[in-house]
């Protein structure tokens, strides 16, 4: 098995980052040849999946979280705590804070365009995130 975690300093709400090279670079360095990466980001208010890395589904994808967890609606945890970032919490449950992606031949078995993305759903205008990458095989 093989770990290693992944500094990312984001910008704030709705950066979408690519995290396909250095998880690539892991599974490398890991010496895994068939097996699984789990890609894990730390925090309530981040989450990863993956997705074309592209401009137009980029924006989609965030339009399409806005519309199920809207900016513009009260929310319970602002409500207890004042931070602003209720919806944040929200889209990062649904999306999700993990990922794993199968090894073969020593390679992540994902789609020609498909690439691993860590959203940064926070409120506040940056954010350093840790994420934990294991390959096991």
């Amino acid at each position: 098995m093989f770990h290693t975690t992944v500094e990312v300093r984001t910008r704030g709400e709705g950066e979408i980052v690519n995290l396909t090279p250095r998880v690539e670079q892991a599974v490398a360095e890991s010496g895994v040849q068939d097996g699984l990466a789990n890609i894990f980001v730390v925090g309530s208010t981040a989450a990863v999946t993956t997705i074309e890395y592209e401009p137009g589904v980029l924006s989609d994808l965030l339009r399409a979280l806005s519309v199920i967890a809207p900016a513009d609606i009260p929310y319970a945890h602002d409500a207890a705590w004042g931070d602003g970032n209720g919806r944040s919490h929200v889209r990062a449950a649904i999306v999700g804070p993990s990922l794993s992606v199968p090894v073969v031949g020593g390679r992540l078995a994902c789609g020609t365009w498909q690439q691993i993305v860590l959203l940064e759903l926070d409120v506040r205008s940056s954010r350093e995130r840790t994420v934990h990458v294991t390959v096991m095989g």
